[in-house]
C-alpha cells in the first residue's frame, strides 16, 4: 500500500494557563493523537467545542506547533522543514475556515481574495494568466468569471464560503482542511457546500481534513471518522461503520444530538407539510 498523504503520529499540545496567586497549570488540548489520511479521500474529524479539533486543524496547517508527535505531508514532516522549505510546501495544504463572512477582506474585491495564495509559488503568474487562474477558480466552484471584480459584501454567506474554497483551491494544492466550513450556514446551503467538497473531490482528485462538530455533516460527507473527546481520538474507522455501529457511548451521544442532514430535511419538509394543512 502507498504511504498516506496526511500522516499524524502520538501528535500532543499542551497550553501553559496562569491562574490566580501566579500558579501555572498545564492543559492538553491533543492528547497522543494518531489518524492517516489517504489521498483523495475525506476524513471527518469530530467532536464537541472545545475537545481539541480545531486545535488539531491548527496543528496540520502549522499554524501552531506541537508539544510532541509528528505531522507528515506527502512523507515531510512539517516541523523539522527549515521555515524557507515550510514555506513552499504550504502550497500543498490550504484552508477554509469557519466563518464566511470573517475570513474575508471586506476591503479586496474577490479576485484579489482568491489570487491571495498565489505568492506561493515559485513563479507567481501575473496579468492575464494570474485572471485565468482565478476565472478558473471561481467555475470550479459554481460562480462566473465576473464574480472577480465584486467585493464580498454583494454575495450571501454560501456564496462566501464558495469564495473561500476558491481561495485554497487556486494553488491546487494536495490537501485542504475545513474547519467548521459549513456550520455557520442554514441547513439548504450546508447541503450545497458538502456537495461541491464532493465534487471537487471526485473532479480534482482532492483530499480534505474535515472539521466539525455536527456527526450528521459527517454522514453525507467523510469516508473515514476519527471522533474526539478530551483531546483524545476515542472511535475510528469507515464512516457506515463508526455511525452504524458505534463502540463508544460518547459515539452513539453525539448521533443521538445531530441527527443526519437528510433526517433534519425529512422533519423540515414534514413541518412545512403540517403548516400547510392547518
Amino acid at each position: 500500500m502507498s504511504a498516506p498523504l496526511l500522516a499524524i503520529e502520538n501528535l500532543t499540545r499542551d497550553y501553559a494557563l496562569r491562574g490566580t496567586g501566579g500558579a501555572t497549570r498545564h492543559l492538553r488540548a491533543v492528547d497522543g493523537v494518531s489518524l492517516d489520511v489517504e489521498a483523495g479521500s475525506i476524513y471527518a474529524v469530530v467532536g464537541e467545542s472545545g475537545c481539541g479539533k480545531s486545535t488539531l486543524a491548527r496543528i496540520v496547517m502549522a499554524l501552531d506547533r506541537p508539544t510532541g508527535g509528528t505531522v507528515r505531508l506527502g512523507g515531510d514532516d512539517l516541523f523539522a522543514l527549515p521555515p524557507r522549505a515550510l514555506a513552499r510546501k504550504r502550497r500543498d495544504f490550504q484552508m477554509v475556515f469557519q466563518d464566511p463572512y470573517g475570513s474575508l477582506n471586506p476591503r479586496h474585491s474577490v479576485g484579489r481574495i482568491v489570487a491571495e495564495p498565489l505568492h506561493l509559488l515559485d513563479d507567481a503568474p501575473r496579468g492575464r494568466e494570474r485572471e485565468a487562474l482565478v476565472a478558473r477558480a471561481l467555475a470550479d466552484v459554481g460562480l462566473p468569471a465576473s464574480a472577480a471584480v465584486r467585493y464580498p459584501h454583494e454575495f450571501s454567506g454560501g456564496q462566501r464560503q464558495r469564495i473561500a474554497i476558491a481561495r485554497a483551491l487556486i494553488t491546487n494544492p494536495k490537501l485542504v482542511v475545513a474547519d467548521e466550513a459549513v456550520s455557520a450556514l442554514d441547513l439548504s446551503i450546508q447541503a450545497q457546500i458538502l456537495r461541491l467538497i464532493l465534487s471537487l473531490r471526485d473532479r480534482h482528485g482532492l483530499t480534505v481534513l474535515f472539521i466539525t462538530h455536527n456527526i450528521g455533516v459527517v454522514d453525507e460527507i467523510a469516508d473515514r471518522v476519527g471522533v474526539m473527546q478530551a483531546g483524545r481520538l476515542v472511535e475510528t474507522g469507515p464512516v457506515r461503520e463508526v455511525l452504524d455501529h458505534p463502540r463508544e457511548a460518547y459515539t452513539r451521544r453525539l448521533l443521538d444530538a445531530e441527527p443526519t442532514l437528510a433526517v433534519l430535511g425529512q422533519r423540515r419538509r414534514a413541518q412545512g407539510e403540517s403548516a400547510r394543512a392547518l
